[in-house]
């Protein structure tokens, strides 16, 4: 994973000048007000540190369409551009107005990369470390404040301070950042496959994931293109093909999927559980999950969540580390036949176009998905002898350097990814068939119950081997054709992969799944914003100044601007160690055990700020007490309510509207940002300072239950399961009301 954890560093740089810019200007403006003779127009001063702020809420506005049409990496590369020329223009500011014309380029750099870059990483980091990944650029901001304030201390200790030369120095990272994006970061995968560009998207998950096999990666993006459609949640019992698997639960054997391993001979029966008597099936839990939930308020998409994450295997492993590809109904096979000219591609000795037709062939999605038109089923094929499982087992399976078995539909997180095609005959005698995409999950059982069907295949297999516990979420492949479907093709009506690559549309944010996500989206980032990080921030230099540490670095020598400058370095410095801790557990403890644990903290601090500003109380005591209790904010703000709300917004939505959607919770984000700055001098002459700490106290109070009731736990899951989740919660609270 060293290729992902190296990727999104570089993109994280990005927002380390985010931090660098915020910090400089905060340092600068005391020397730019004295040139221009600013004491007597606050307005115009103000103008010059918001006009980025200006800049970013613009170009967020259409960010995120133009990141869906041109691409995540093109964006990026525009930013750090911006960030160079702003840095130029600032250095050369003969007037305000030229000064106000940078400070918008760079807003517009900044509303880029702050938008996308979690977006990026999301896209390329593998699940068990997106959390951890998407944390970055929360850790390289900091560093970037804190380095600038380093500089900007350094350089107000000369005679003649240079403003000019404080904001340019922004050019000479931002070079390097440019250097970065265009000769290092390579193209999101996913934004790849979403074109139609699979030989690219291919060679770059073999770069991010350190592995030439990522055929079950992905079959997964290109799933991943669809919005909307029905999803469900089904269980099953695994076990090999070979067991006598009895249990009262299990349907018939019509309805059983055959899994095939990649060694001859070697393969396992799933049998969806019809019933509802299993005590440890997610499927058996659904119905009740959902009346409990609503019953406490609770949105029943956080449960289905958590019962996901409680049945996660003790071990961490997949089903299968080397599951088969191919699925038949009653324990039959597909055969593939060639696709013929109009198909654009055959299965049998080629594999898809990479691109379209007559394009180079790419042989990534031969083992994961099945032919266009397969023979009926009800013809006995010998195994051994399916061309694409002979090309699975020669080909899509690798060892990796540890030795380790490395499966090609494994997916992350424990998640690995199937298809189904089942056949019904209809009334009128004719047969209609279904192709099912299928997130299949282990759960957590008895040891007893559990023999070595999730061991190692190859190994011996016990005798006393009963069945392993699986969920799935089952819907429509996003290769499925209706189109085809009218034709009567015999078996699976599938196209190629660059057909289902459509552009992003403003009416799939329509869908449930997206409109609930956006909800979540949109909820968390004002919650955020209103949560007091900017009123805390504004109050630290006062607050510390009250606590001694102004008089003591007068003492030392220093003016009143060098020591400001000085106490707000201290202060980003004690914000890297949490932020560190923060970046450990993320992938751990979850982004909403972290939200819930430390929101309360949040509150308690902004009490105690009250309580310090209300009750009189010695000078010593009054900043002691307020200071800890700011230096417990900062820290447990970066530790959750700071990063997690770009993460989840990064995960939450399908990828095909992914950055129409992510465009709308950054707008969001940057208008709650100059609402809150802008109005928070007017609070503090209006209900004073108790009064506006108490009210940043009640919103943290309403973001808990906000998280609590409404935000799931996605660690660990792949982007397009957590989608899946949003779909199959959206309609079963529509459904919960309808009834």
């Amino acid at each position: 994973m060293n290729g992902a954890v190296l990727v999104a560093l570089a993109a994280a740089i990005g927002n380390m000048l985010q931090g660098w810019d915020n910090a400089t200007i905060a340092g600068a403006v005391l020397y730019i007000k004295k040139e221009f003779k600013l004491e007597s127009a606050p307005t115009i001063e103000g103008l010059i540190v918001a006009m980025s702020l200006i800049g970013a809420t613009c170009i967020t506005t259409c960010s995120g369409g133009i990141s869906d049409w041109l691409g995540r990496r093109p964006m990026l590369i525009i930013s750090s551009v911006l960030y160079f020329l702003s840095g130029l223009v600032m250095v050369w500011s003969p007037n305000v107005y030229i000064l106000l014309l940078a400070r918008l380029l760079d807003g517009f750099g900044i509303g880029l990369a702050v938008t996308l870059v979690p977006v990026y990483i999301s896209e390329t980091a593998p699940p068990e470390i997106r959390g951890l990944l998407n944390t970055l650029p929360q850790f390289t901001g900091s560093i970037g404040m804190f380095l600038s304030y380093c500089m900007v201390f350094g350089m107000s200790l000369s005679e003649l301070p240079s403003w000019r030369l404080m904001l340019g120095v922004l050019s000479i990272p931002s070079l390097a950042y440019f250097g970065l994006t265009v000769f290092y970061l390579p193209e999101s995968p996913r934004w790849l496959v979403s074109k139609g560009r699979m030989n690219e998207a291919k060679a770059v998950l073999q770069r991010l994931r350190g592995r030439e096999d990522v055929a079950g990666e992905m079959a997964l993006l290109v799933e991943g293109l669809g919005v909307g459609g029905e999803t469900s949640i089904e269980e099953y019992i695994i076990g090999p093909a070979n067991d006598d698997i009895e249990d009262e639960d299990i349907s018939a054997d019509k309805d059983r999927i055959k899994l095939y391993g990649p060694e001859a001979g070697q393969s396992w029966v799933a049998r969806p559980v019809t019933g509802h008597g299993s005590s440890i099936g997610l499927a058996s839990r659904h119905g009740s999950v959902v009346s409990q939930s609503a019953q406490r308020l609770v949105d029943p998409l956080v449960t289905l969540f958590g019962s996901i994450h409680e049945k996660v295997p003790e071990q961490g492993s997949t089903l299968f580390p080397h599951f088969g590809s191919m699925f038949s109904v009653g324990g039959n096979q597909a055969r593939h036949e060639e696709w013929d000219e109009e198909g654009g591609a055959t299965m049998e000795g080629e594999d898809y176009a990479a691109d379209g037709p007559g394009n180079e062939s790419d042989d990534n999605l031969h083992s994961p998905l099945i032919s266009r038109q397969a023979t009926s089923m009800d013809k006995d094929i010998v195994p051994n002898a399916h061309g694409s499982l002979s090309s699975l087992r020669h080909g899509s399976l690798m060892q990796s350097t540890t030795g380790e078995p490395v499966g090609s539909m494994g997916i992350g997180g424990g998640w690995q990814l199937a298809w189904k095609w089942t056949e019904k005959e209809t009334p009128d005698g004719k047969k209609e068939g279904e192709f099912k995409r299928i997130y299949l999950h282990q759960e957590t059982v008895p040891e007893s119950r559990r023999g070595s069907v999730v061991s190692l295949p190859g190994g011996d297999v016990p005798a006393d081997t009963e069945y392993v516990q699986a969920a799935a979420l089952v819907s429509q492949s996003a290769l499925y054709s209706s189109e085809l479907v009218k034709q009567h093709p015999v078996g699976p009506a599938m196209v190629h992969p660059a057909e289902t690559a459509k552009g992003p549309s403003w009416t799939d944010i329509f869908e449930p799944g997206v409109k609930h996500a956006l909800f979540v989206g949109i909820g968390i980032q004002i919650l955020q914003q209103f949560s007091g990080i900017n009123g805390v921030l504004y109050y630290t230099p006062q607050i510390l100044e009250q606590a001694g540490v102004g008089v003591l670095l007068s003492n030392l020598g220093l003016s009143s601007s060098s020591a400001s400058l000085l106490i707000s370095g201290i202060t980003t410095l004690l914000m890297l160690p949490s932020i560190a801790v923060a970046m450990r557990l993320m992938d751990i403890a979850g982004r909403r055990s972290l939200l819930l644990n430390t929101l309360p903290v949040l509150i308690i601090s902004l009490v105690v700020l009250v309580v310090a500003s209300v009750v009189k109380m010695g000078s010593v005591v009054h900043a002691s007490i307020s200071t800890v209790s700011v230096v417990l904010y900062f820290c447990f703000f970066v530790m959750g309510f700071g990063p997690i709300p770009n993460i989840l917004c990064a995960e939450i939505f399908p990828t095909r509207v992914r950055g129409i959607c992510i465009a709308i919770c950054a707008l969001t984000f940057w208008i709650c940002d100059i609402i809150v700055t802008y109005s928070l001098p007017l609070l503090l002459k209006s209900v004073g300072l108790a009064g506006v700490f108490g009210m940043y106290a009640v919103v943290c109070v309403i973001s808990w239950v906000f998280v609590f009731l409404k935000v799931p736990e996605t660690k660990g899951m792949p982007l397009e399961v957590i989608t899946e989740f949003f779909a199959v919660g959206a309609k079963q609270i529509a459904a919960t009301k309808d009834n």
